[in-house]
């Protein structure tokens, strides 16, 4: 009872209450505090990304002023054609390549616009893979081995980093059987394969004419006809084709041609095979099952 005479309950009382509010002020503070930590780590990690991607930044522009000032002009190492056993000793060399854990990236690049991986990998030669896809492209991380082929077929696009290549040779040899047809305005050859092996062979030609050179109707009516018989001699091998023994079909020829007759092909491929059917189909075998490898 004194000592509420005296005052000291209440002066007790509001001492609790104010170390109560201490208490919480202090919490607050502390948290406070500990988020204001995690703002500047935050914001720090934040700045070494934005740095990093402006050093990439600055890296890429530098490449592209190099190139468009023609400071340093990029080529292949060097270029080879391959076909029949020197092609079988190139992949062989692929295939066995083998390095440590992802340390060979394989891809296939289907047109100019580069994965990043691929990109990452070839540096500032990228360009050079650009320049010939699609095509396949080989490189170690090492750099021991850096190479791109274009096969006669095309894969799926794929990019992958593993301990060996990944070389599918049914893209570039003749494996199985199959049926390869040579197809131009004047002439038509078609040979059923197993391998490189030819087992059956059909083939005929068009005579179209020689050009006139009187002009007039006589010109135009000589036009109107030599058109009357590609047509004619296009429907001859569509006819052909629908009468082949496989279903894998690979066409080749001239190119404002083969869109009239690619419709069931696989794969079809421009070539310069001339001459009498026969004989031109081998030149046309030949063309198609050639693969070219550039050193990057």
């Amino acid at each position: 009872m004194l000592d509420d005479i005296l005052g000291k309950t209440e002066l007790r009382e509001r001492i609790e209450d104010l170390e109560e509010r201490n208490e919480d002020l202090q919490r607050q503070l502390d948290a406070e505090s500990q988020r204001r930590v995690d703002a500047v780590t935050a914001r720090q990690e934040a700045q070494r990304e934005v740095n990093r991607l402006q050093d990439r930044v600055t890296e890429l522009e530098d490449r592209v002023e190099r190139l468009q000032s023609g400071e340093r002009r990029l080529d292949f190492r060097r270029e080879e054609t391959l076909r029949g056993e020197r092609l079988d000793v190139v992949l062989s060399r692929l295939d066995s390549f083998e390095t440590g854990e992802e340390g060979a990236l394989s891809a296939y690049v289907a047109d100019g616009s580069l994965p990043a991986p691929v990109s990452d990998a070839f540096g500032e030669r990228a360009a050079l893979v650009s320049r010939v896809s699609p095509c396949y492209v080989f490189v170690d991380d090492a750099g021991m081995c850096s190479v791109a082929l274009e096969p006669p077929i095309a894969p799926e696009p794929f990019v992958t980093w593993d301990e060996e290549f990944r070389v599918d040779r049914s893209t570039f040899q003749p494996q199985g059987e199959y049926t390869l047809a040579l197809i131009r305005s004047d002439l038509f050859a078609m040979g059923v394969y197993r391998g490189r092996e030819r087992v059956a062979f059909h083939g005929f030609d068009s005579d179209l004419g020689r050009n006139h050179s009187k002009g007039g109707f006589s010109q135009a009516r000589f036009e109107r006809l030599r058109d009357e018989r590609i047509d004619d001699h296009l429907e001859r091998c569509r006819v052909a084709l629908q009468e082949r023994t496989t279903d894998r079909l690979y066409v080749v020829g001239e190119r404002t041609v083969l869109d009239e007759v690619d419709e069931d092909a696989d794969v079809t491929a421009t070539v310069d095979a001339t001459g009498d059917p026969e004989p031109a189909l081998g030149d046309a075998f030949r063309d198609f099952w050639t693969t070219t490898l550039y050193a990057i």
